[in-house]
């Protein structure tokens, strides 16, 4: 039903669509986030593949009550974890990021937190039963990662679950001079697999292309992910 106090009593021609006029009127026009904006501009496609990747992210974590996502940038696509999970907080190591993120909380989709941390100087604040990176691990350095993810780990419950997704080794050679810049550890499906297992008991493998979500021959993945789950302590 559309709102009878709305402005000028405007109307859509089909009754339905008059929900869109409601939700601008009552709630504003959302902005893209910092991240979300330039791709935008520069790739629109590559909006669709990130979403496809906090999709998968989502409905892995579905059902826990307290998720962290580390390096979360601008914090745009959480919104798609959100609502699979009990409450979310975000961090990254940029405060630039997180004033974003903070600036551009709404009523309704509030995060549960959102604070600058360097995973590098110790583990985050707060427990998690679910904790994911998604495009964070290649941009750190291979002598530094079993740092990175003993510091997630450490704040991450026994039985929690972890998500790293990364752009394959495999398909640097195609990626745009940006995409692929600052990115030191990109990493083959199975050296992840091997990296993650130095932490886990437990690790399952899964590959994308743009925004397909495949077990296939990982050597053709434009990007890999890796869920995680009995961490070894």
């Amino acid at each position: 039903m559309s709102s009878p106090d709305r402005a000028n009593d405007a109307s859509t021609r089909e009754v339905q669509y008059n929900r869109l006029l409601d939700v601008a009127e009552h709630h504003g026009r959302t902005e893209l986030g910092l991240m979300m904006n330039q791709a935008w501009h520069d790739d629109p496609k590559r909006l669709t593949f990130t979403f496809a990747r906090y999709k998968f992210a989502a409905r892995m974590l579905a059902g826990c009550k307290d998720v962290l996502e580390v390096g979360c940038g601008d914090a745009f696509p959480s919104r798609i974890v959100q609502q699979e999970v009990g409450r979310l907080t975000v961090t990254d190591f940029d405060p630039i990021f997180i004033q974003e993120a903070q600036r551009r909380s709404v009523a309704g989709w509030e995060l549960a937190g959102a604070f600058v941390h360097d995973m590098l100087s110790g583990p985050p604040q707060g427990h998690y039963d679910g904790m994911y990176a998604l495009d964070v691990l290649e941009h750190i350095l291979p002598e530094n990662e079993d740092v990175f993810l003993s510091n997630m780990a450490a704040s991450l419950e026994a039985a929690g679950t972890l998500i790293i997704g990364m752009p394959s080794l495999e398909s640097q050679p195609y990626a745009s001079p940006l995409s692929k810049e600052g990115h030191v550890n990109c990493k083959s499906q199975p050296a992840l697999k091997a990296t993650m297992q130095r932490h886990f008991h437990n690790v399952y493998m899964f590959c994308m292309n743009d925004e397909v979500l495949h077990i296939g021959y990982h050597k053709m993945a434009q990007y890999v992910l890796a869920l995680c789950c009995n961490k070894k302590f």
